[in-house]
């Protein structure tokens, strides 16, 4: 199973908006800090609800997920420039960097109303955000935007590694059953 590391942004209802952002991101090369490039492809896909998003994948990066420290340094330095890029991005509603985040939300499950889930990296249109009324978490992104400052991603060796579940789980019946 592939785990995409991706910027996905939720443009809305018009299929130009979200060529116009994908076209923002689509062949853009950084060199990172330890020498690897990595070229941005976008391509652009509508969800149940018939809006259109775009997703940004970067090359050259783990498709497993965050299965080493390193990896997630790599990540955390690809998701700060795609946040940078996006600052200057054609408009759209929303949108998240991270591992697993396309369709992270349909637009009807964001307005619904419940208490937007803490998302670091969330990036709201400033119309939407007001609507819900949503929390203090959010601070100013760039014009018409706000977000919840990105935190990076994290390696988690427990979520990733079957190994270290298993001796976990050894190790609590072993105390638990003492």
């Amino acid at each position: 199973m592939v785990w995409a590391f991706s910027l996905s942004a939720e443009c809305g209802a018009g299929l130009t908006a979200a060529e116009q952002f994908a076209q923002h991101f689509d062949g853009l090369s950084w060199v990172l800090s330890n020498g690897h490039q990595s070229q941005c492809q976008a391509a652009v896909f509508q969800d149940i609800e018939e809006h259109w998003w775009c997703k940004v994948c970067p090359s050259g990066i783990s498709g497993v997920g965050v299965d080493r420290s390193d990896i997630a340094y790599q990540m955390t330095e690809l998701g700060i420039l795609l946040y940078k890029r996006l600052q200057f991005a054609p408009p759209f509603r929303y949108a998240l960097v991270g591992v697993e985040v396309d369709e992270f939300r349909t637009y009807s499950e964001l307005i619904s109303g419940a208490t937007i889930p803490g998302f670091p990296g969330l990036v709201l249109a400033e119309a939407i955000w007001r609507s819900l009324e949503a929390s203090t978490l959010f601070q100013p992104f760039s014009p018409g935007y706000v977000w919840q400052p990105y935190e990076g991603e994290a390696y988690r060796p427990l979520m990733v590694s079957p190994d270290l579940k298993n001796q976990l789980s050894e190790l609590l019946v072993l105390k638990c059953g003492s």
